[in-house]
């Protein structure tokens, strides 16, 4: 680089701030703070903060050398030398500043306060194809529209051209941030896990192994059945008392842990263990990289000591995963190795996003976020740097002043549906050293959080042109949350992804082969990746995704404990509940075989004008279609209530369903979850099928109450069940009867509750 050159090089650098300097400094990566689009391409300025800049023209030529250390990253080097004193006379400045420089650093008319790392940044990533995959040019998140339908862009999908510019691994500092020593520890189950190589005929045995089972007593889950195809299954019971230290965190999470977790400790947890009960028993699961089915997780009882503890384990996998990938850089620039010498250096995957969080709302999402950045900052008077945070905020965030007021609501539908409760979004999140950065393009991301719909519309299906799964190839951990409530959105798009989960990319994505690990390359990483699902219920269809999509090398855990009592002993009325079982040959058959019963058995017996007044409940929209089209059919007196009808329709068919001029209404359980509406005027209740949220069972029978005319003598209840439904039907009236239920040789059992 000649004079010219370095005169403009130091004008560039006088034009540098403080505040810039210091994230020079702090991000240990070449990207910008928002990705900006333009059509053309132009090399990035090198800066130098040497007073002998010339001396290193030379070597900022040569580029293209594996070898070479880039101006960029010795500006990063040069700066990381700056004396601490200057730095704490910066603070006071940057954080009275934080919010105004926010503010400019996420305007979306791309204002002239741009630091010179965006500016260099951007300028190397002009080139069209190069676009974010979750940010658009407009600063507007990608996706948007009607739910359901396919929002992607051209903008959504990065050209692997430039995305080495976005890389971690491109990132070099002569000395590294942090300490790694957890990482030479040789009893680090991060370490364990990623680094045991399994062989050819292991994976073949896979597939015709048995599964091996134990079955263990822990004090607090309860019931657990260790599993595993792999030959060698250990289990293991937890200790008494944990030490943090030999849980081999990742600084500086043993200092942020306990202050971010204290809502939960009180009285004499707080001095004696960081962990709750359930927490410490949990995390020590997760922290040995098995599967985890966890069932009991609910939204009042236990559902945010649940998050605060996988988010723990995803934060301590990524600051593993990166210290690794830095570490290694760093040897391989100081022992001069080659690209492909030395196999110690493959430490990652074939694409970078390693943690797939998926959550069903906005305000779950919201909530990870920050305790990201609670367990990333704690105590530290160095406040951490989280660019676009005030965009996320407002487009993850909610009004207060927004929400209806005064609705009664039960307590779990307050829980479950809190803040912004929009389905439709993905995210990506990179953490770079002292810093967080949101809407980060997913292949330069760390950790990706989205709904189920906003993966769908992503992943597309056959035959789509616009369609992008590349991302999924080398997920470590995936965590998927309230997996009850998809089974009330579309569970369809869960079993999409899982489907689209660890295949081999399709592109490069400008990924140095060298580096990646041999399991990944093998295509062998769905047999790496550690799976947690958490939900609210015991239900086949959530089963059978854990049993068929998690094949951990490690086994998997799941905890089955059975509920000794049912929700039918929450009815308060005085009611009849009449059991009939069906006969069905197999599981395919049971649709149709409900439906011919319900038309033959129990239909005529509420034709009659006398049976008035009766729900019919029912779980499936499906089940719902096919009973609406056949009483339109029949010219049945009938009214119908579901998810979509709209708020007009809902009050026609209440109004005529009290007034008694419809004989039925048929009622989807989805609407029952997403309004809870009370429903007047009841006095005969069929449940076409068991619902799936047990408590659901004693909420309708509670409806009755609604009507109370002195007439409960003629109340009725009549519920529909099959011996595929054992696991429903134990939920609502206990184990022990549903085994009798479903062994006995009558179809029909009655049960009365209430008060006489």
């Amino acid at each position: 680089m000649g004079k010219r050159g370095s005169r403009s090089q130091s004008q560039l650098l006088n034009t540098l701030t403080k505040k810039q300097k210091k994230h020079l400094r702090d991000f240990g990566e070449e990207h910008p703070f928002y990705d900006r689009v333009s059509r053309k391409e132009a090399k990035p300025q090198i800066c130098q903060l040497s007073e002998s800049s010339d001396s290193s023209d030379s070597e900022s030529d040569s580029e293209s050398e594996p070898e070479q250390v880039s101006g960029y990253h010795r500006l990063l080097a040069t700066l990381k030398n700056v004396s601490e004193e200057e730095e704490e006379d910066e603070e006071e400045e940057e954080e009275e500043d934080s919010i105004v420089d926010d503010a400019e650093m996420n305007d979306e008319d791309g204002g002239s306060n741009v630091s010179v790392e965006e500016e260099m940044a951007a300028e190397s990533t002009e080139s069209p194809e190069n676009v974010a995959l979750s940010a658009d040019p407009e600063g507007k998140e990608d996706g948007e529209g009607p739910p359901g339908t396919s929002q992607t862009s051209p903008e959504e999908f990065t050209d692997a051209k430039h995305e080495s510019l976005f890389s971690l691994e491109t990132n070099f500092l002569e000395k590294e941030s942090g300490d790694n020593s957890s990482l030479k520890a040789s009893q680090d189950p991060f370490l364990q896990h990623v680094n045991k190589e399994l062989k050819e005929k292991e994976i073949q045995a896979v597939a015709t192994n048995p599964k091996t089972t134990h079955e263990l007593e822990w004090p607090i889950l309860g019931q657990l059945f260790f599993s595993s195809k792999f030959q060698k299954l250990e289990t293991f019971k937890p200790p008494k008392d944990i030490d943090l230290k030999s849980l081999h965190l990742q600084k500086p999470l043993e200092s942020t842990w306990t202050k971010t977790n204290s809502q939960f400790l009180s009285g004499p947890q707080k001095s004696s263990s960081p962990f709750t009960p359930l927490q410490k028993e949990l995390f020590l699961i997760m922290n040995s990289y098995r599967d985890l089915f966890y069932p009991e997780r609910t939204a009042l009882k236990n559902g945010e000591e649940i998050r605060h503890v996988y988010c723990l384990h995803v934060i301590n996998h990524i600051l593993k995963a990166n210290a690794q990938v830095l570490g290694n850089n760093s040897r391989r620039r100081s022992q001069k190795f080659g690209v492909g010498d030395d196999d110690d250096f493959r430490d990652q995957g074939l694409t970078r996003p390693k943690v797939l969080i998926v959550v069903p709302f906005r305000e779950a999402a919201l909530r990870v976020v920050q305790l990201f950045i609670s367990l990333l900052e704690g105590d530290s008077k160095k406040k951490i740097i989280v660019s676009n945070k005030k965009r996320f905020q407002g487009e993850y965030g909610s009004d207060p002043e927004e929400r209806p007021p005064n609705l009664k609501r039960p307590e779990d539908y307050e829980a479950v549906f809190v803040g912004n409760i929009d389905d439709h979004f993905r995210i990506g999140v990179a953490i770079l050293q002292r810093s967080i950065r949101l809407y980060a393009p997913f292949y330069s991301s760390d950790i990706l959080i989205a709904s189920p719909l906003g993966l769908r519309t992503i992943i597309g299906g056959e035959g789509e042109k616009k369609r992008d799964f590349d991302f999924l190839s080398s997920i470590e951990l995936l965590i998927i949350d309230q997996a009850d409530i998809y089974l009330m959105q579309n569970w369809e798009h869960v079993l999409h992804l899982m489907n689209h989960m660890n295949l081999l990319p399709l592109d490069s994505h400008g990924v140095d082969f060298s580096r990646v690990r041999m399991w990944s390359l093998n295509n062998w990483s769905k047999y790496y990746r550690q799976t947690l699902l958490f939900g609210a219920l015991q239900d086949a269809q959530i089963n059978s995704v854990f049993n068929k999509y998690c094949v951990n090398m490690q086994g998997q855990v799941a905890v089955r404990n059975v509920p000794m009592t049912g929700s039918i002993s929450h009815v308060l009325v005085q009611l009849p509940h009449v059991f009939q079982r069906m006969e069905a040959e197999n599981l395919a058959s049971v649709i149709d075989a409900r439906f011919n019963f319900f038309v033959n058995k129990i239909l005529p017996q509420y034709r009659d004008a006398v049976m008035s007044h009766t729900l019919i409940y029912i779980p499936s929209y499906f089940d719902f279609v096919h009973l609406r089209n056949y009483f339109k059919k029949e010219e049945l007196n009938f009214t119908h209530i579901c998810e979509y009808t709209q708020k007009s329709g809902v009050s026609r068919a209440r109004h005529f369903f009290l007034q008694g001029e419809k004989q039925f209404l048929l009622f989807t359980e989805r609407f029952h979850f997403y309004k809870r509406y009370t429903i007047k005027g009841i006095r005969n209740l069929i449940f076409y099928e068991l619902p799936t949220y047990p408590h659901f069972y004693s909420e309708i029978c509670n409806m009755l109450r609604a009507t109370n005319r002195g007439e409960e003598a003629t109340w009725t209840c009549t519920v529909l069940y099959s011996k595929y439904d054992a696991q429903r039907l134990a939920a609502v009236v206990g184990v022990e009867r549903a085994a009798q239920m479903l062994q006995s040789n009558k179809n029909v059992h009655l049960f009365i509750t209430g008060e006489k």
